[in-house]
């Protein structure tokens, strides 16, 4: 018994448990967000070469796909000011809106359209505003000493609903067009479809959310007012000047820290290049690599990416434990590092046994890092600023990766595919040598008020 309660604390499956039922709501819309995502990747580079969109226009749309997340960081900004449920729900209806473009139309420039001003993932990883709302969320919702728990399982329950969405997507297809006599172009329909479906179940969970979910602003600053030894903030009258007004002055853009930018500055540059190595190589495109390479049908495609989403949810487990013992900069690097070369090398094989070696390896640690990055970038920076600086640093990410999908578009075009795994590796590998210079003994403060007692632990 007493074993069972030291696996269920080391995997940090006793935090998940004790957690608020808004921690629980938001990890669950993760599961279905996931789910389509994961499915809509299996289709999507297919869907587009059904309708005789050559590779280098695909490459551009999923390029201008990630340009589109740019309405996203908007609405992150204003998250704070507007309510985190509300911008939580209009992403979930920006999501069925492209589902059911998708759905509906063949038009490229439609779907273009759709894929700009709505939400769909060409890698099968998050896009939209979610993320860092629901990630900020989680840290004002969590303890310090349990948040790296809460944010490995936030991951590891979105990577299992990414493989659930490509096993079910893959055989769902085939079955479609084996049993039924659906044309493939039908069955891609159907599921964009279900993908528009799932977003309606997302806007309907957002609004179970309660308000506790929100940033309480002015709390802390009546709280410091009541506190303070200065004469002039206890007298009758000034609580409404000197501490409500300027609450109701601010904009609905925080303002960041001074302190702030400096660590933004250096890690926006370094996500920037790892995330336009990640552009070089989405799901959507590599699902394609190995389709036209070893012609492999949508199922099994399915279950050799579904196997992968799991493979990347085990280890997410393991990263919440490894960065409690080696530091979070440490975790993040020494996972990610083999990750990269193994990237690298998947194209060099000729048989299909060796790429999925090279591709198991690489699943197998390519999201360790990312629980650790969400908990140290929640507390290198102030709890006010936690939301607007996560959608930053997603735009960054995103503007960076944008660049990817088309460079690998036109390469595939040429006959020279193979490059762009290569090249992408080289880049994650500079990425997490950086990481390591600039972050390696960095200190992380944890902060609940913005001026209050802060917790100092080793990056």
């Amino acid at each position: 018994m007493m074993g069972i309660q030291r696996l269920f604390h080391e995997l940090g499956l006793h935090s998940l448990f004790a957690s608020a039922l808004d921690t629980k709501i938001i990890i669950l819309q993760r599961f279905v967000r996931f789910f389509a995502f994961g499915g809509s990747t299996i289709v999507l580079a297919l869907y587009l070469h059904e309708h005789d969109i050559p590779a280098s226009q695909i490459g551009l749309f999923m390029s201008l796909t990630f340009v589109g997340d740019i309405i996203s960081f908007g609405l992150s900004l204003i998250a704070d000011g507007i309510g985190r449920k509300h911008v939580l729900a209009i992403g979930a209806l920006m999501m069925a809106f492209s589902g059911f473009a998708f759905a509906t139309s063949g038009n490229f420039w439609v779907l273009l359209l759709a894929g700009i001003v709505g939400i769909i993932s060409p890698n099968g990883r998050e896009i939209g505003p979610f993320t860092s709302i629901e990630e900020s969320t989680l840290a004002h919702l969590t303890a310090p000493e349990i948040r790296s728990d809460i944010f490995a399982w936030y991951v590891v329950i979105g990577s299992a609903g990414s493989a659930a969405g490509k096993f079910t997507t893959g055989w769902a297809v085939q079955q479609l067009q084996a049993a039924r006599g659906w044309t493939s172009m039908r069955s891609y329909q159907a599921v964009f479809f279900t993908y528009a479906m799932l977003g309606l179940l997302n806007f309907v969970l957002a609004w179970f959310l309660s308000p506790s979910v929100e940033l309480q602003k002015a709390e802390p600053r009546r709280l410091q007012a009541i506190e303070s030894d200065e004469e002039d903030a206890l007298l009758p009258g000034t609580d409404q000047v000197d501490v409500e007004e300027p609450e109701k002055r601010r904009t609905l853009i925080p303002k960041i820290s001074r302190e702030s930018r400096g660590i933004i500055f250096k890690l926006c540059c370094l996500f920037a290049v790892d995330s336009l190595a990640s552009g070089l190589v989405p799901a959507s495109w590599v699902t394609y690599f190995f389709y036209n390479k070893f012609s492999l049908p949508t199922g099994s495609l399915g279950t050799i990416f579904s196997i992968m989403a799991i493979l990347s949810a085990i280890s997410s487990v393991v990263a919440a434990s490894l960065s409690k013992r080696i530091g979070l900069v440490n975790t993040m690097v020494f996972t990610h590092l083999p990750s990269a070369i193994a990237l690298a090398l998947i194209p060099i094989p000729s048989s299909l046994t060796g790429a999925i070696i090279f591709l198991v390896i690489r699943s197998s640690l390519a999201s360790m890092d990312i629980a650790p990055k969400a908990a140290f970038l929640s507390m290198v920076v102030q709890p006010g600023e936690r939301t607007a600086v996560m959608g930053f640093v997603s735009v960054v990410r995103t503007f960076s990766q944008s660049c990817g999908p088309y460079i690998t578009g036109l390469l595939a075009q040429s006959g020279s595919f193979w490059v762009t795994f290569i090249l992408a590796g080289s880049l994650k590998a500079a990425y997490d040598m950086g990481l390591l210079i600039a972050f390696s003994h960095h200190k992380v403060q944890d902060r609940q008020t913005p001026e209050g007692p802060t917790d100092e632990t080793e990056a």
